[in-house]
């Protein structure tokens, strides 16, 4: 080779590591913190972070207003998104969902490793041409090994090592010397593992593994929302129930008076005034009941917000705002737009799609797994010598001229290249019979059928939830309207009754029978109207926009 050849090839090999050296000290986009930033050092050296706290009940002092928590239903879900505990915990998985993806970026993680010993040793001569009668030696070797693989699937290694050797034998050219060597190697591969597509494939996987759990979280997340308006919705009704309930008992006891005074006068028999005695303490029996109900209701809705946490707020009154009453405006629901909005919208389908995507990514994996192994390997070194030189005869007797030298005649022989070694070559490794491949490929390929049919069975799922929810909205509609005309009847024929009885025409045991058919229908009126905002509820979840109609965002932060 001529010597423009030979500079040519140095400066060649110069620029290959340079840009190697640069490209290696480049951080990796999923690395959090790299060396020699100061922030790595704390990473490295920080203590087991045991002290784990949990932030407390938010925003709570906010509602209360005249020692009562006053709510409408937005602002109650939104103390449920920023409190409830379930909340909370699914959002949990999100985050180690998003740390699984930085720990599939390891495997192109970087590794530094930094190495020096030393050994000094003294023995007794055996023949005269060991260099004296006692020969001491002392050897110090170090250096660095620097390693990464690159998601194109390249793994270079570059090192360095630095070798000191000081005798007291007297044949010694180089005493001490000082041997340095740098080395660079490669490993491509050409068929197996070769390119981005493949190396990325676990980083895709968890990727699609966030995508999957976020949607399994949102899914939970809309089911704790709808039990939560569902209680909500419970807490009014309790509410109005006690208030028909108290309304029943005020009717029985301006009766009772009215029958009272009756007997007194001697209008009735005093066997009459047994009926609306019982009646009476009928209807006080209906009151507690109903009290008591409320309170449990309510008390569960305490546990949706995070208030039975909080010591000053846990026994204060609630105050839902929203009111029982029909609503004004009913909807109307088309079937297949809705179920078409369903199949856009829901959790399961999304997560479904996730699924598949994963078994794609499967499937070319271990298609990549049968392929032959065949990389390529390149190595290049290059070495430098240094120290003080004796020049002596070939025996050691004479000794001759002396020339100081050291480190830095080492390093200038080593990065002028002067003395390279270059290395490349192929391996191949044919798999005669790779049973476990195929296996896990036939596997991928069911997996990913497997997920079709699940797709196609949550697609019917979701088409007949969706019919079921619309036929109890129009169910609930239309039983709300006939209660409402239900009532309308009943308050004429108590009030019809009531004429009557005050003329003599009938008993006070009809007019008992029609208030009881006024308190059974104004009951019956509350829970259809209840009913119906319970059975949108269900509607919105199986369409999976009840956060969407609710206005709650779901965040991560």
């Amino acid at each position: 080779m001529s010597n423009t050849s030979k500079i040519l090839a140095n400066r060649m090999t110069r620029l290959i590591l340079v840009s190697t050296l640069l490209s290696a000290m480049m951080p990796l986009p999923a690395q959090l913190n790299t060396f020699p930033d100061l922030s790595y050092f704390k990473e490295q050296w920080q203590s087991a972070p045991h002290d784990v706290e949990i932030a407390s009940v938010a925003n709570l002092e906010d509602f209360v207003v005249d020692d009562k928590v006053e709510l409408s239903l937005r602002a109650y879900l939104e103390l449920v998104m920023s409190n409830h505990t379930d909340v909370q915990i699914q959002k949990l998985s999100v985050f180690e969902s998003q740390n699984a993806i930085q720990s599939a970026f390891s495997p192109f993680d970087p590794n530094l490793t930094l190495n020096f010993n030393t050994n000094r040793s003294t023995n007794p001569s055996q023949d005269v041409l060991q260099g004296g009668s006692v020969v001491s030696s002392l050897r110090q070797n170090g250096g660095f090994s620097y390693r990464q693989t690159l998601q194109t699937g390249t793994n270079y290694q570059v090192s360095f090592t630095g070798v000191k050797n000081s005798s007291s034998s007297a044949f010694r050219t180089f005493n001490p010397s000082i041997q340095d060597s740098l080395q660079f190697s490669l490993t491509q591969p050409l068929l197996r593992n070769r390119g981005r597509g493949i190396q990325r494939i676990p980083i895709l996987i968890a990727e699609s593994r966030l995508d999957l759990t976020k949607a399994q979280v949102l899914q939970r997340v809309i089911n704790i929302v709808a039990q939560a308006e569902n209680l909500y919705w419970q807490v009014v009704s309790n509410r109005e129930n006690l208030g028909v309930q108290r309304n029943n008992l005020e009717l029985r006891r301006k009766f009772l008076e009215r029958s009272q005074r009756e007997l007194e006068l001697g209008a009735i028999s005093p066997l009459d005034i047994y009926q609306p005695e019982q009646n009476f303490a009928t209807a006080q029996v209906g009151v507690t009941r109903a009290r008591f109900r409320l309170q449990q209701a309510e008390d569960r809705v305490r546990r949706q917000i995070g208030a039975d946490l909080h010591p000053d707020i846990r026994n204060l009154s609630l105050v839902l705002t929203e009111s029982a009453d029909p609503p004004v405006y009913v909807p109307t629901f088309e079937a297949e737009e809705t179920i078409g909005k369903a199949l856009r919208l829901r959790p399961e389908i999304e997560q479904r799609r996730r699924n598949l995507q994963i078994d794609d990514y499967s499937i070319k994996r271990n298609t990549n797994a049968l392929r032959p192994d065949l990389s390529l390997t390149a190595a290049y070194s290059a070495t430098g010598l240094g120290g003080n030189l004796f020049e002596t005869s070939l025996l050691g007797g004479t000794a001759g001229n002396f020339i100081p030298g050291g480190v830095g005649d080492a390093l200038d022989q080593l990065f002028q290249f002067r003395f390279p070694t270059y290395s490349m070559g192929l391996s191949l490794q044919l798999p005669v019979r790779n049973r476990r491949a195929a296996a896990n490929l036939a596997n991928s390929v069911i997996s990913k059928k497997r997920n079709l049919f699940q797709l196609r069975s949550i697609e019917q799922e979701i088409r007949l939830a969706v019919l079921n929810a619309i036929a109890g909205v129009e169910l609930s509609k239309a039983a709300m309207q006939q209660a409402a005309v239900a009532l309308d009847f009943s308050r004429k024929r108590l009030d019809a009754e009531q004429k009557k009885y005050d003329l003599g025409v009938n008993t006070a045991f009809i007019v008992l029978d029609a208030q009881d058919d006024l308190v059974q229908s104004e009951a019956d009126l509350l829970q259809e109207s209840i009913g119906y905002r319970q059975a949108v509820v269900t509607l919105l979840q199986s369409t999976g926009e009840l956060l969407q109609a609710r206005g709650i965002r779901l965040s991560y932060d």
